[in-house]
């Protein structure tokens, strides 16, 4: 029993980073309409800004740990957010203007670019944060075994939740929420009754960047790292765990990646690890599949 429930409590910092995810690449798609993997790829590279510039902070500026992690941090969250905006304006709003399904190739060229402007940025070295709040809080206490998680899990976790939570109020109840679901449901109609479709698009797209690059600041401190690839094999599994919930309703997104990430973190406990994201992949292909929604047009 202790057993389970320490599982249970591993998958509350991978379910609410999935939810995070999952949330903040919804509000992209309902404006978007494609799959993109772009943003995984910003996820990751906030990751690398935030570890060039902690480094940078501590080995060159000699700041103590905490203005260091703090310097990364703020221009991780800049550097991934001015990425979005850019891309949102530059590349994918003239693209979804024009060939909606160019905005598809384009996304794999900007993993590319982003990829590779962090590892030459990084000069191809894999820099690594020394632990923080790795202080462990015990929830229960049974026969020789505890269930708890560190000070950074916890931290981590409710930050994600809150995330969602601030997101779904906005978009329920804001004007920008309005507009955006406006847009969202037909551009040309919104057009029409005097919303700036383009400014929304921009806007929502740079709210999606700015959700993965938390993500992204966030999920590095808690692992240490981020890998130069993570921003393919992120960009590809968000697009997945984001359909188990719908792509339409960022909401119900969450609560999909969300049972995703308890998914995969009980097949690590007792299935075989090696076939764990072969299992989540393929079953998210399968929901895929089974829930897709064809269109009669005459």
């Amino acid at each position: 029993m202790a057993y389970f429930l320490q599982q249970i409590a591993n998958a509350l910092p991978i379910a609410s980073l999935y939810a995070a995810l999952a949330f903040g690449y919804a509000i992209a798609f309902a404006v978007t309409r494609r799959a993109d993997i772009t943003y995984g790829a910003i996820f990751a590279f906030s990751g690398h800004v935030y570890l060039l510039f902690a480094y940078i902070g501590w080995d060159r500026l000699w700041l103590v740990l905490p203005a260091s992690l703090a310097l990364g941090a703020v221009v991780g969250l800049m550097g991934g957010v001015g990425a979005g905006v850019a891309i949102g304006r530059f590349v994918m709003r003239p693209l979804s203007a024009v060939s909606p399904n160019a905005m598809i190739v384009a996304s794999l060229g900007l993993v590319m670019v982003l990829m590779e402007g962090a590892r030459l940025a990084s000069d191809t070295r894999e820099l690594w944060l020394p632990p923080f709040l790795d202080g462990r809080i015990v929830f229960w206490q049974g026969a020789g075994f505890s269930v708890g998680l560190t000070m950074l899990q916890l931290i981590n976790t409710a930050l994600m939740l809150v995330m969602v939570v601030i997101g779904h109020i906005t978009l329920r109840h804001s004007r920008f929420g309005r507009c955006w679901r406006a847009v969202s449901d037909d551009a040309l109609a919104a057009e029409l009754s005097g919303v700036s479709s383009a400014r929304i698009f921009v806007s929502a797209y740079a709210l999606a960047a700015l959700y993965a690059s938390v993500c992204g600041v966030l999920a590095t401190s808690y692992y240490g790292t981020m890998d130069f690839g993570a921003g393919l094999l992120f960009g590809l599994k968000v697009v997945l765990i984001a359909a188990a919930g719908g792509h339409w309703n960022p909401i119900r997104s969450a609560a999909g990646a969300a049972l995703v990430g308890v998914a995969e973190t009980l097949w690590s406990g007792y299935g075989p690890i090696f076939w764990r994201d072969l299992a989540v992949i393929s079953g998210l292909v399968l929901l895929l599949v089974l829930s897709r929604r064809e269109r009669v047009t005459i």
